[in-house]
């Protein structure tokens, strides 16, 4: 057996074991746009409560116009990377939108928001600089600090007790830049940080804050400007990061906005920044025309948080454990790996689209069907959802 046949059989033997163990992530192949019903190839119309999509801009035609006319004056693609020959006048009028949405002074663009995370450590951070991350932060974030030198601390994810120990330790022995390091809604649970306590620690011991707000913009805040602007704390936020693939229509980018000093260092040495495409002109448009519906969406945004509201107390009736407050992401906790990916094939089986989240996506023994709400659905979605749990929950022998 040659190297490259082993090599192909231990992938072979790493497949058979996540298979066995019920950690596959199987991917449902859709036939429609986004919305709150899509169209699975081979099972028809289904009640989609697994996206993104949380202000159901993601099929809106404003958007999808603005992406055609600008694809037809613009082209297709840039070709290029920014500094190259790859910025558009779209760029940079969105970057101009969207620091104005988001209240700093300028914005920076990425292809993805894993890419933004991926940037902004390495350039703004030395080996004599100290990087405080939540244990759960998003995979993005804690790639992007194992890129940069900087010595790198977790704390228990919100806990702020340890956080406060963790900061007077560093402080103790260092005076160099520290950086606090969080997401704004942990999207594994639905929870949302304590970012007027993190604002707090971070006064007392001189520290920066960094706020990865994707699946709170759009969602929270006046004007659907995000968890800082819900806690009030935006002008207390030294970096925020954030995407244009959930509320703001669904597409494709990344957001860093700051301080023009902080983006411009981004812009001159951020790698993801240096070294990728820019945004496609149809894509950047799109993200122009989804920033308007956002700051205009209040009602979108009020249906949305009804809803998950009356999905959360109906599930509750029924007897089902959920995790997460305060945020439309819901998850259903069912523990067991096998359990949870039976589940979510049952409730396909009655017509609902839901994703089995198992390890490594969260922790060992946490395994969960994570639901999302969406501005889409109507009252009666979400009854016919609690029903089909209830009989998916009882056809797999859940006896929850």
């Amino acid at each position: 057996m040659t190297g490259r046949d082993r090599f192909l059989a231990d992938v072979d033997g790493e497949l058979a074991a996540i298979r066995t163990s019920g950690r596959w992530k199987p991917e449902r192949v859709l036939t429609s746009a986004q919305d709150g019903r899509v169209h699975v190839e081979s099972v028809g119309e289904v009640l989609n409560l697994c996206a993104n999509n949380y202000l159901g801009l993601a099929d809106h035609p404003a958007l999808t116009a603005a992406a055609t006319r600008t694809m037809n004056t613009d082209g297709y693609g840039m070709a290029s990377v920014r500094f190259i020959c790859g910025t558009n006048a779209h760029h940079r009028e969105l970057e101009a939108d969207l620091a104005a949405f988001l209240g700093t002074e300028d914005a920076i663009t990425f292809a993805a928001c894993f890419d933004a995370n991926g940037a902004v450590f390495e350039p703004l951070f030395g080996p004599d600089d100290h990087i405080v991350s939540d244990q759960l932060n998003h995979a993005s974030i804690i790639d992007g600090i194992r890129l940069c030198r900087a010595n790198r601390h977790r704390f228990r994810s919100g806990d702020l007790d340890e956080l406060e120990r963790t900061l007077q330790e560093i402080r103790a022995t260092s005076s160099a830049h520290v950086l606090i390091a969080t997401d704004a809604v942990f999207s594994m649970d639905g929870v949302v940080a304590d970012l007027v306590g993190i604002c707090d620690l971070a006064d007392r011991f001189d520290a920066l804050v960094m706020v990865d707000d994707c699946h709170g913009t759009g969602v929270l805040g006046p004007a659907g400007a995000g968890t800082p602007a819900h806690q009030g704390v935006a002008h207390r936020i030294d970096i925020l990061t954030t995407t244009l693939g959930k509320a703001l229509g669904g597409g494709m980018g990344g957001v860093v906005a700051a301080r023009r000093p902080i983006v411009e260092l981004l812009r001159q040495r951020a790698r993801p920044y240096l070294f990728s495409n820019a945004l496609a002109p149809g894509l950047v448009a799109g993200a122009r025309a989804a920033l308007v519906q956002t700051a205009q969406g209040d009602e979108r945004r009020r249906r949305l948080h009804r809803n998950a509201e009356r999905f959360r107390r109906a599930m509750v009736t029924k007897g089902f454990e959920l995790a997460g407050r305060g945020h439309p992401i819901v998850p259903v906790m069912v523990r067991d790996d096998h359990l949870a990916g039976a589940l979510a094939d049952a409730l396909l089986d009655r017509g609902v689209l839901v994703s089995a989240f198992s390890f490594p996506v969260v922790p060992e023994g946490t395994a969960r069907i994570r639901t999302q709400m969406t501005a889409a659905h109507t009252e009666a979605d979400i009854d016919v959802a609690v029903d089909a749990f209830v009989e998916a929950a009882d056809a797999v022998g859940w006896a929850r």
